[in-house]
């Protein structure tokens, strides 16, 4: 009667170890001594999933890989990043240059009507006048918020110095100073026109010649405009009369700005009466030169070119407050009283601040 018992003991245990052999094929995939190999079942399972997986992870290897393997430049380009931004870039003063030389042999500028080229101004006569200003008369500049940075103005101011450059440091304090880099369009006498190669540059920088249609032309297109009404009366002025205005004409510039409705801004300039004291004049040598004055100063001619360089003067120049003209009728230009009463007005506004800045300084070097 036990051995039945014990038979059924046995196959008992057998079904046991064969679901334990089951289970233990599904968890480890390798079977070691005494374990049974797996159901190939599931081996085929296992082993298709592991394909699958391998071939999954050589694909995005091979995705990874081919920007290098499709596009070999990109290896080249790369390092360039790494660098400054500006590494390869040529210095602004020779860009400035090059891209100058590029329009003209390109013929890529533009000209107004007056002949007035404002990239040749900026990149080849501004650069030279300026270090004059900065560097050799130490320009101080006041009351320039009294310049308009938009719309017509006349500008007119004392003249001195023998040459006009007090004319040309004006025009680069007006550049330099009022937002947007305004030029200032001066009115020059026909000598200056006259003179071979000054006369084209005068053009090109934005000169035109003294005389109302002009003036008037320009004022109206919102351009800020020079006058000098001492003329050659200023300049050519001995040492001896230095800062004294000489006779404003007849007031040609306030008809024009009567005419426009432009504000007048009285300018003075101190320090272009000593660059070259006058203290003689070559009349006889004048006339056949066709000139002014010829003149005289202690260092020329008797040191040739060199007495030709101006003296290191300190210069001032300040814009005074503006002389409203459109609060005017349009036929107050008729009227002579009216005109010779802002004439006046403006020649002794230029006066009083000549006075005032001289009475401040204290060396005609040191300002």
């Amino acid at each position: 009667m036990s051995r039945p018992h014990e038979d059924n003991s046995e196959n008992s245990h057998e079904g046991e170890a064969e679901n334990v052999s089951g289970a233990e094929a599904q968890v480890i995939p390798l079977h070691g001594p005494g374990r049974e190999k797996p159901d190939p079942a599931v081996q085929a399972d296992r082993d298709l999933r592991e394909s699958e997986e391998a071939q999954e992870h050589l694909e995005q290897e091979r995705r990874a890989d081919a920007p290098v393997v499709e596009f070999p430049g990109a290896a080249r380009v790369a390092p360039a990043r790494t660098r400054p931004a500006d590494a390869d870039l040529l210095p602004a003063s020779l860009r400035t240059a090059l891209g100058f030389l590029r329009d003209r042999l390109t013929g890529d500028y533009t000209v107004d009507e007056f002949g007035f080229d404002a990239e040749l101004t900026e990149t080849l006569l501004l650069p030279p006048l300026r270090a004059l200003y900065e560097k050799w008369f130490r320009v101080d500049t006041f009351g320039v918020e009294n310049l308009p940075a938009d719309g017509g103005a006349l500008l007119v101011s004392n003249h001195s110095g023998t040459l006009p450059l007090d004319a040309l440091m004006t025009a680069v304090a007006v550049h330099d100073h009022v937002p947007g880099g305004r030029h200032l369009r001066g009115l020059g006498a026909d000598l200056v026109f006259q003179v071979p190669l000054v006369g084209s540059f005068a053009r090109k920088s934005g000169q035109t010649l003294a005389c109302s249609a002009d003036a008037e032309r320009l004022l109206r297109k919102g351009e800020l405009v020079g006058v000098w009404p001492e003329g050659f009366k200023g300049i050519g002025k001995p040492f001896s009369s230095r800062y004294k205005l000489q006779r404003f004409g007849r007031g040609g510039f306030v008809s024009a700005a009567l005419r426009t409705g432009v504000p007048i801004i009285p300018v003075s300039v101190i320090g272009a009466e000593e660059i070259y004291p006058k203290i003689g004049d070559i009349k006889l040598l004048a006339r056949v030169l066709g000139l002014p004055y010829f003149p005289v100063t202690p260092f020329f001619p008797l040191l040739g070119p060199l007495g030709a360089l101006p003296l290191p003067t300190k210069w001032s120049i300040e814009f005074g407050e503006p002389i409203r003209t459109d609060t005017y009728d349009a036929d107050a230009v008729d009227d002579p009283m009216l005109v010779f009463t802002l004439t006046d007005q403006v020649r002794e506004s230029i006066q009083q601040s000549l006075y005032k800045r001289l009475s401040q300084r204290k060396s005609v070097f040191k300002g």
